[in-house]
Parts: structure tokens; sequence; C-alpha cells
């Protein structure tokens, strides 16, 4: 770990908490980007104009926010070199799942629900920690080749 790394990670942790704020105090909402995705498209379809433009907005900014990091350098997208195609989708799926079963994401609940001292919001982020590590131990340890 360097200097460099760990000043590029408090920097995305500074703006990260500091767009979570904005959209709070500006539209009194919940940075939680999986519910965010979901009201734009319930939005779209319900021909809410205005509910769906906010909503459009705030994700193109975090697309074009990470694309310019990207551009100039600061990391590389790609999967995990020998990681099958299907259990990337595999894992896909099971995010999706977890955040419609804990009724949020790791944004809502740990970013926003944490700063708001929600007690729901720590159980599920203790959840989702808790179920990341063993995930991470069982493929490492139990499942490697």
């Amino acid at each position: 770990m360097t200097v460099s790394s760990i000043a590029q990670a408090l920097a995305g942790g500074v703006l990260i908490g500091l767009s979570a704020t904005l959209l709070l105090f500006a539209t009194g909402r919940i940075a939680g980007i999986s519910n965010m995705a979901h009201g734009l498209f319930s939005s779209l379809r319900a021909g809410l104009q205005t509910e769906a433009t906010w909503r459009a907005v705030f994700l193109l900014g975090m697309v074009l926010g990470a694309s310019v990091c990207f551009l100039f350098g600061y990391g590389s997208v790609g999967p995990r070199a020998g990681m099958s195609p299907w259990v990337i989708v595999a894992g896909g799926a099971l995010v999706g799942y977890g955040t419609s079963l804990g009724n949020g994401c790791t944004s809502g609940h740990g970013v926003c629900g944490l700063g708001r001292r929600s007690w729901r919001s720590l159980v599920a982020t203790l959840t989702f920690m808790a179920t990341g590590g063993l995930t991470v131990w069982v493929v490492r340890h139990l499942l490697a080749a």
C-alpha cells in the first residue's frame, strides 16, 4: 500500500460522503444506488419526469466520474483472471437478490444508513460484511483447486 493509494482511497471516500450528503440536503433522498436505479425505471414508466431526471443525473455522474478517473489512469476495469463469465453473472444475480432481500444496498445502508445512525442499516451492514468475508473464505479455502 502506497501513500498515493491511501490518498486516492481517502479522496474517493470524501467524495462519496459529500455526494450522499448533498443529495440528502438537496432532495431529502438517500443515495442508495440500487433503489435509485430501480426508482429511475419506475419513474420513467409512470411518467414522473422530475423524479426520473434527478435519479438519472446522479447515476450518470457516477459513471462519468469513474470514467474520468480511469481515463487518467486511476484504475482499470475487468474480471479477475480465470473467472468464468457464469460465475460473474451468478454473483451479479446474487447481489441483486441480496439488495432486494435487504431493502437496500451497501451505499444505502453502509454509507447513508450508518451516517443516520439507523439500527436497521447497522444490522444490514454487519450482515453483508460478514457474508462477504465468509464468501471470500469459502471460495479461497474450501473451493480452491
